[in-house]
Parts: C-alpha cells; structure tokens; sequence
C-alpha cells in the first residue's frame, strides 16, 4: 500500500478498478482546512490523464510494472513482433497497444515491453537513439539567426526539428522522450 503523501513522479498503483501512473503531484497546504494533494496521473492502459486530488492520509495499493528487455524484429501489418532476447520467445503486440513510442524505434533496437498481470500496454525504448535522416530540406544562407531549425523525417518516419546545417543522409541523436535533437552521431 502506499499513501497519497509517499507519491512520487512516476508511481504506479490501483485505483477504482485501474492501474494509474504519476505525472505530477503537488502537496498543498492550504491556510485553511486540512491538507492535499493534487496530481495528474496517466491510466497506463488507456492513456487517458486526469487531474485528481486526494487526502494525503489515502491508502492505494501499489501496482507492479514488469519491465521486460526485449528487441523489436519487425512489423506484419497491424502487429509489431519482439523477441525475448533469453528465451528466443517471440510477442506479437498490435498497434493500438504501443501508441506513439514506436517512432523511435527501428529493427533489432533494444527496448523494454511494459506489462501488468500478463497485459503489455506500453513500451519503453532507450532514452538516447541514433537515426538516420532521410529527408529534409536543405539550409538556406541568410537563414543563419541563432537556434533556427528546420524539419526532417527520420529513417523510422518520425519527423524533429534539426539545426539548418544538418543534410540529408546524416545520422543524428534524439532524445525519445522529448523528441528533440541532441548532436550529430
């Protein structure tokens, strides 16, 4: 069990017959009246964010996360196969169950496989990944003020925002939770 004043970012536990995730917490202490706490927490499974207060005195249980090391093999359609790289067992998982942290991703790229009792509702690839551009306007001259940045589309569809003097071809770094440009590779 974990109360609401132990909530930390990230925290996962049940509440009313769901399986919530921490984005935000704010421990308020109002002049008047008792204490609380306010959060923006995630359903893991739907994806849905909703803003909640509670007492800091409420009691949840606390919801395991397995987080599995798995590699991404390739797509058939609307299902993306990985491979547990101990056991060679290959999990097809469908599209709707990823979201949108699978543009980052590309063949035989480490990533873990989120699951609660048995249901994977998520993955998590590396924080840092190196990608290729595959398109992308080139750099004007005069278009030079400082921080400008241009779009590309990435060699697994994603498109971020690059400095004027990356070309296509390149190989770059982004950071997957953001989205943003690192450096050159």
């Amino acid at each position: 069990m974990i109360s609401a004043g132990d909530f930390r970012n990230g925290v996962t536990f049940e509440y009313d017959g769901s399986v919530y995730q921490i984005i935000e917490f704010q421990h308020v202490k109002p002049g008047k009246g008792a204490a609380f706490v306010r959060t923006k927490i995630k359903n893991v499974i739907s994806g849905g964010v909703v803003e909640k207060t509670f007492n800091p005195t409420d009691k949840m249980p606390k919801a395991h996360i397995d987080r599995r090391d798995m590699e991404y093999l390739y797509n058939d359609g609307d299902l993306f196969y990985f491979m547990d790289p101990e056991s060679y067992e290959q999990i097809p998982v469908s599209a709707d169950q990823l979201g949108d942290a699978l543009k980052f991703v590309k063949e035989n790229m480490q990533v873990k496989i989120l699951s609660y009792k048995g249901n994977i509702f998520a993955i998590e690839p590396p924080n840092i990944v190196e990608l290729a551009i595959t398109e992308t306007e080139p750099g004007f001259a005069g278009n030079t003020a400082t921080g400008a940045t241009k779009p590309a589309t990435l060699e697994t569809g994603a498109v971020v925002q690059v400095p004027l003097f990356i070309d296509n071809g390149e190989t770059i770094k982004v950071d997957t939770r953001t989205g943003e440009y690192l450096g050159r590779a």
